[in-house]
C-alpha cells in the first residue's frame, strides 16, 4: 500500500511539471542583478580663516627669516627644553676632564627654503625659568631669557654645515648635514656635576627644566632662508681615566649627550611672525580659499554629508545596497612666489569642533572624524579616500541625520611623521604613522579650488527583475 501511494504521488508530480509552461517557471524564480552606481553631483563650499596661533609640541625647529613675493615675510625663532639623558658616564671622569660642549643641529635632506648661500647667523640664549605649558606659536620669550645669558653664536647654512653619518643606526648609510654651535665648557661641567650630585634631576624633562629650563634660539644676522632642524642635541666631550691590561693608567677620549626635544614630553615650540603678501591677502579677502603654513590660513568647509546620505537612500529604494566608497578630491593650484614655496605635503580633514582636541591630544587620524591626504604633484590635487566610515557612522548611530558638527569641517596643513618597518624574509615593508601635528617643517602655500572639488560616492544596488 505504501509503495502504491508513493507511485501515485510521483505520477502526480510528473503531471504537474508537464503542465507548466516556460513563462510559469520563469515567474516562480527571483532573478537579481547588481548595479554599481556612482554619484559626484555634490557641492562643497568654504572659506579661508586665519590660523596664526598654533599649538605644536615637536622636535622640529624652523629658524630664519624669509621674504617672498607671492607668499609674504616669515620669521621663526625657537624655545625648547632638553630631554635629558638618564645615563652619563662618570666612571673615571671629573668635571675638569670635560674638554668642550656643542649644540648640534641636524638638517634633513632638502631641509631649507630660500637661498642656500646667503650668510646668516644664529644665537643661543639660556632660559632663566621653565616654559609655560601649553606653548603656542605666538609665545613671547621676553622675560624668559636675558641678553647677558648668551651661550653661543654660529653661522648656519647648508654650505657651512658638516656632513655626518647616522651613528645611531648601524644598518643605515644615511648622511646628514649638521651645524655646530660652540657652548661654554662651564655649562657642560654644571650639567655633569648635577648628575653626580642628584641623578634624579635627569628623570624627566619637567624635573630637568627646574635645573636647566632650556634655550632660546634666534636668527641674529641675515635673511633669505628658513632652515628646518629635525634633530637637536647637546654633546659634551671629555677625557677619562682607564686602566690598561698591564695595570697602567691612561686617558681616553669620550663623550656623553643630553638630548634636546627628543620626545613628546619635552616642550619645544616655534615662534612665528607672518606678514602675508598684500596680493595674496586680497585674494583671500575676495573669497579665494588659500592654505598657508606655518601659522597662516586654513579652510573651513561645509561638507555635504547629509546630501550624500539622502542620495544614497533615495537610490537604494529599499533594495539591498552597499556603500563602497566616499572620496573627496580637492584640485590645487600652485601659488606663484619668489622662492618656489610649494604646497603643503599633507592636509588634515577634521571636524572643526574636534580640531583643537586633535592637536592637543597628539592624535592620529581615525578615519571616523579625522583624515589626511597627501599632495599629488602629478595631478595637482589632494584626495581624501577614506570617508566611507564617516558616512556610515552617521547612518548607523544617528539614524542618518547629520548635525552641524558633522557638516562643519576644517582642512589644515600638517606634518605627518612615519616609521617604516621592513621584513627581509618577506621582502616587504610597511609604513606606520606615528604623529600628526600642525605644519611647521617649512613654509607652504596652495590655492584649493572648492568650485571644482569632487565628492564621489560609489555603491552597489541589488535590482530585482
Amino acid at each position: 500500500m505504501r509503495t502504491l501511494t508513493q507511485l501515485l504521488l510521483a505520477l502526480w508530480l510528473l503531471g504537474a511539471l508537464a503542465s507548466c509552461t516556460d513563462d510559469t517557471i520563469g515567474s516562480s524564480l527571483i532573478d537579481t542583478r547588481s548595479a554599481i552606481i556612482e554619484d559626484s553631483s555634490f557641492v562643497i563650499t568654504g572659506h579661508s580663516v586665519a590660523n596664526h596661533r598654533l599649538q605644536s609640541r615637536t622636535s622640529t625647529q624652523l629658524l630664519g627669516v624669509i621674504k617672498s613675493t607671492g607668499y609674504g615675510t616669515l620669521s621663526s625663532q625657537v624655545v625648547t627644553e632638553f630631554m635629558p639623558s638618564t645615563m652619563i658616564d662618570t666612571m673615571g671622569v671629573t668635571a675638569s676632564m670635560i674638554d668642550s660642549c656643542q649644540l648640534v643641529l641636524r638638517i634633513p635632506s632638502k631641509g631649507f627654503t630660500g637661498d642656500e648661500n646667503t650668510p646668516m647667523q644664529l644665537s643661543v640664549y639660556r632660559l632663566n625659568k621653565p616654559l609655560p605649558s601649553p606653548l603656542f606659536s605666538d609665545f613671547d620669550p621676553t622675560g624668559y631669557y636675558n641678553r647677558g645669558d648668551l651661550l653661543g653664536v654660529a653661522p648656519y647654512s647648508p654650505q657651512s654645515a658638516t656632513v655626518a653619518y647616522d651613528t645611531q643606526n648601524s644598518q643605515s648609510s644615511a648622511t646628514y648635514l649638521e651645524t655646530y654651535v660652540p657652548m661654554p665648557v662651564s655649562l657642560a661641567r654644571e650639567i655633569f656635576n648635577e648628575f653626580k650630585r642628584d641623578p634624579s634631576t635627569f628623570a624627566s624633562p619637567t624635573k630637568f627644566a627646574q635645573f636647566f629650563p632650556g634655550v632660546f634660539i634666534t636668527n641674529s644676522f641675515g635673511s633669505g632662508r628658513m632652515m628646518n632642524f629635525s634633530n637637536t642635541e647637546l654633546k659634551v666631550f671629555y677625557r677619562k681615566h682607564t686602566t690598561t691590561l698591564e695595570g697602567a693608567d691612561s686617558i681616553a677620549e669620550g663623550q656623553t649627550r643630553v638630548y634636546m626635544a627628543a620626545s613628546p614630553e619635552a616642550l619645544s615650540d616655534n615662534i612665528f611672525t607672518l606678514d602675508v603678501d598684500p596680493t595674496l591677502k586680497q585674494a583671500i579677502d575676495d573669497g579665494q580659499t588659500i592654505v598657508m603654513a606655518p601659522a597662516g590660513y586654513e579652510v573651513e568647509v561645509k561638507f555635504p554629508v547629509q546630501d550624500i546620505i539622502d542620495r544614497f537612500r533615495q537610490n537604494s529604494d529599499g533594495d539591498l545596497s552597499v556603500l563602497n566608497s566616499v572620496t573627496l578630491t580637492l584640485p590645487a593650484e600652485v601659488v606663484a612666489n619668489l622662492n618656489n614655496i610649494a604646497p603643503p605635503k599633507h592636509l588634515l580633514m577634521v571636524k572643526t569642533s574636534k580640531k583643537d582636541e586633535f592637536i592637543a591630544g597628539d592624535s592620529l587620524t581615525n578615519n571616523k572624524d579625522s583624515f589626511y591626504a597627501t599632495y599629488d604633484s602629478d595631478n595637482k590635487c589632494y584626495t581624501f579616500s577614506g570617508l566611507r566610515a564617516y558616512v556610515l557612522n552617521i547612518i548607523n548611530k544617528q539614524a542618518g541625520v547629520a548635525t552641524d558638527d558633522d557638516i562643519n569641517i576644517t582642512i589644515t596643513p600638517v606634518d605627518v611623521n612615519t616609521y617604516t618597518t621592513s621584513s627581509t624574509y618577506y621582502s616587504s615593508s610597511s609604513t606606520i604613522v606615528t604623529k600628526i601635528s600642525p605644519m611647521v617643517s617649512a613654509p607652504a602655500v596652495v590655492r584649493l579650488r572648492l568650485d571644482k572639488a569632487k565628492v564621489k560616492i560609489v555603491f552597489n544596488r541589488q535590482l530585482v527583475l
